[in-house]
């Protein structure tokens, strides 16, 4: 130990010492919300894909309606439309999962032409705001492409890496079980 150092803070006078304590605290509490500012201000991207010997037409047809996913995603058992139709900016619906998760969404692009479309989450059971997803459909020599992507900021208490896993499982699943669908 440094008897010098301990000398010099001890012999220095109340206010000092306490200034002292203030900034140690104060440096610890800053670097503490700066090391918990990323996991709740960061965004977060997810990127999944499928490729499909099957025409892009024919694919958008299967998944371009906001409200019949049900028709081609595995986890979700029923839709209701609460605004608009499933191809109108603006439409929200109500996505419920099988096992009983409620998903309230707007759909807030819809572009036929691209065979593009964007939604986010209202509200839901999932650990992630500011969510975002946009869904298209690519033309390619052998089918079509979809893609699935989103960017969201994850919930206090849920860990970036578990928010992108549960993203992502639910991209795989829907997607997967498109290509069996459209077999």
């Amino acid at each position: 130990m440094n008897t010098k150092a301990t000398d010099q803070y001890r012999s220095g006078d109340a206010t000092s010492n306490s200034r002292r304590v203030v900034q140690a605290v104060g440096l610890g509490a800053l670097m503490v919300a700066a090391a918990a500012a990323p996991a709740a201000e960061r965004t977060v991207s997810v990127v999944e894909s499928v490729q499909l010997a099957t025409a892009a037409g024919r694919t958008w047809d299967t998944i371009k309606d906001f409200g019949t996913w049900q028709s081609w995603h595995p986890a979700f058992a029923s839709t209701q439309m609460i605004q608009g139709d499933g191809q109108s900016k603006g439409a929200v619906r109500v996505l419920m999962t099988r096992d009983g998760g409620k998903f309230t969404e707007e759909l807030v692009a819809f572009d036929a032409a691209t065979r593009t479309y964007q939604y986010r989450i209202i509200e839901s059971p999932a650990p992630v705001i500011d969510y975002v997803s946009t869904i298209q459909v690519k033309e390619t020599p052998a089918g079509s492409t979809v893609v699935w992507s989103s960017r969201f900021n994850v919930k206090a208490g849920t860990s970036e890496a578990d928010a992108k896993k549960l993203i992502s499982g639910v991209y795989r699943a829907g997607l997967d079980n498109l290509a069996s669908v459209l077999r």
